[in-house]
């Protein structure tokens, strides 16, 4: 038996081609195509080039053409029906068993369908010959006479009989099915389910009509939007409005804009930006958003930015947060002052909701950012409750991997909500303190503030060189040590080395080579006007100041490894690897010594 031309479809519509092949063929991308070795024959020289547009690959060294059943098949030596089996359960479908059930459902569907397809032609033509009142209110909101028939948007008016029309066709069951009418308690008879209200008929992949979203013109008794009941073929959790339109993008972009209405969607689609849809008036579900990553792996959910909104949105976000992966990710753009879409667009033109979409947070930061600004960080308690709910979260995280490099992440926030207790001195504060409480002396505290601009590992280096400039026996006994630290500034270190190289030849131990007090007279000058050391050394004995020296070797070398974990996180965002992470752990365990 035949395969329904509409699963195979769905299949087809689910899956990228260069996502099926990819799993055998090494591909590269080229343009709007994919290119790679023959899978059919041996070769140096890519021949094979894969179009998720036009949904098939070539080989052009043999002739190989076809979709991704026919690449099973061949590749797979697999016959047709084990291929549609396969690729329906990577698609997220169930296997279609030819029963007679399945085939009864569907000529159910197929009659299904047409009514859904008569009821939205007869609707969209009233609403431009005979709905000046709802046709007026689309154009108010700004929607062209081209989208409202691109759209097949439509008027469903009081009191209109369409039942009867479709009772000539149709048996009373098979109309219930739709759950397009239901039946008054008061009269018995069949009310349109739609009447006064605009209607958006909502579209399965292969772009037919399953359901509608309905909204009233004028504010009253009504509800404002409802939306078709569930039936046997629609359901809420799964269905994602203007999908079929906006997964033909899929092969030019990888981020799609979801939106919380049918308005916002028109608006957004008409100004321009054609990768937009919604969630059809449920909260994002597990399988629409496994259905959206099939086509766009950086979805952006865009909310409204009242209290509501970011409710919404935070809701969904943990909701979601663990089925992320490094392939699929999900991001957040929040509207400001409780605005949305719609009104962005109208009041300050599509450039304006571009630029606020650029503002995107991805999911975990935006969990961060929205649990950080509700509590008090200066309440241990808050901030305790804090980093167990975000740890929770982190181990939620399907993907073993990346769960990992999160709750690192998170932790490494978390620590930085309390820096005093992560560093041996506090050059934030007003003085060199050293973790054996020695005073805070008030010549440091002045010195210090007249010196602000200078960087935290910019006053190390300059201690450290004050110190070994003024106790050469001093730093020969550490020589071995200042050797092995890289200087971050250029003169820093070029001095250092000077003074190292002389007290190696064991000419100048107890003074400074007079040359390098002429050659390095600017930089020395500098030292000694900006080293809080100088001032902390008064009157300390050699021990003192060596236990200092150890101190800030060992602090220059914390922070010279903070520039590396930044260097490293960095990397680590847009590309997760393996080697780096373990680099990234030690270079962390060594700023958390004792």
């Amino acid at each position: 038996m035949k395969y329904p031309k509409e699963y195979l479809e769905e299949i087809k519509l689910r899956l990228k081609v260069s996502q099926v092949v990819g799993k055998t063929v090494q591909l590269k991308k080229r343009g709007k195509e994919f290119i790679g070795l023959s899978p059919f024959k041996n070769e140096k020289t890519p021949s094979f080039t894969v179009n998720d547009e036009k949904e098939f690959y070539h080989c052009f060294s043999t002739g190989e053409h076809g979709n991704i059943f026919d690449f099973l098949m061949k590749t797979k030596s697999l016959g047709f029906g084990e291929a549609v089996k396969i690729l329906a359960a990577e698609a997220g479908m169930q296997p279609y068993r030819f029963s007679n059930f399945d085939q009864k459902k569907e000529l159910r569907f197929k009659t299904y369908k047409n009514i859904y397809k008569e009821y939205s032609e007869n609707f969209s033509k009233l609403l431009l010959s005979e709905n000046k009142d709802a046709l007026d209110y689309l154009y108010s909101r700004g929607f062209k006479k081209e989208i409202i028939e691109e759209f097949r948007i439509g008027y469903v008016p009081w009191k209109n009989n369409f039942y009867e029309d479709l009772k000539k066709k149709y048996s009373e069951e098979e109309i219930n099915l739709t759950g397009l009418y239901y039946k008054s308690d008061k009269t018995s008879k069949y009310v349109d389910r739609f009447n006064s209200r605009i209607i958006f008929p909502i579209n399965n992949l292969s772009g037919e009509t399953i359901a509608f979203g309905g909204r009233v013109i004028r504010e009253g008794k009504l509800a404002k939007y409802i939306n078709s009941p569930e039936t046997e073929f629609y359901k809420k959790g799964s269905m994602i409005f203007n999908l079929d339109k906006a997964k033909n993008l899929r092969s030019s972009a990888d981020e799609v804009l979801i939106v919380e209405g049918y308005m916002d969607v028109l608006a957004v689609y008409a100004s321009g930006i054609k990768n937009v849809i919604s969630n059809s008036g449920t909260a994002l579900t597990e399988r629409q958003i496994n259905l959206i990553w099939k086509f766009f792996s950086n979805p952006i959910i865009c909310l409204d930015g009242d209290e509501s909104g970011q409710k919404a949105a935070l809701r969904i976000a943990e909701r979601l947060f663990p089925l992320i992966n490094d392939n699929n990710k999900i991001y957040f753009s929040i509207i400001p002052d409780g605005k949305d879409p719609d009104d962005i667009i109208r009041q300050n033109g599509k450039d304006a909701l571009l630029k606020l979409i650029k503002k995107k947070e991805i999911i975990q930061s935006f969990i961060w950012n929205y649990h950080l600004s509700k509590i008090n960080q200066n309440n241990p308690y808050e901030i305790s409750k804090f980093e167990k709910e975000i740890k929770k979260l982190s181990y939620s995280i399907k993907d073993e991997t990346l769960k990992k490099y999160v709750l690192e992440d998170f932790l490494e926030k978390i620590k930085k909500l309390t820096p005093i207790q992560n560093s041996r001195f506090n050059y934030n504060l007003l003085s060199f303190k050293k973790r054996k409480d020695f005073k805070i002396l008030k010549e440091t505290k002045i010195l210090h503030q007249k010196k602000e601009d200078l960087s935290k590992i910019q006053i190390i280096e300059f201690s450290i060189l004050f110190i070994i400039l003024n106790y050469l026996e001093l730093a020969k006994k550490k020589i071995e040590h200042l050797s092995s630290l890289k200087f971050l500034a250029e003169k820093n270190e070029s001095l250092k080395n000077a003074i190292i190289d002389s007290i190696s030849q064991e000419k100048y131990i107890e003074e400074i080579d007079p040359k390098i007090k002429v050659d390095f007279s600017k930089i020395i000058e500098e030292i000694s006007e900006n080293s809080n050391i100088q001032i902390i050394t008064k009157n300390k004995t050699e021990q003192n100041i060596s236990d200092f020296l150890e101190e800030l070797i060992l602090d220059h070398k914390d922070q010279t490894n903070l520039k590396k974990i930044e260097s490293l996180e960095q990397k680590l965002i847009n590309n997760l690897d393996e080697s780096s992470y373990s680099e990234l752990i030690k270079l962390k365990s060594q700023l958390n010594r004792d």
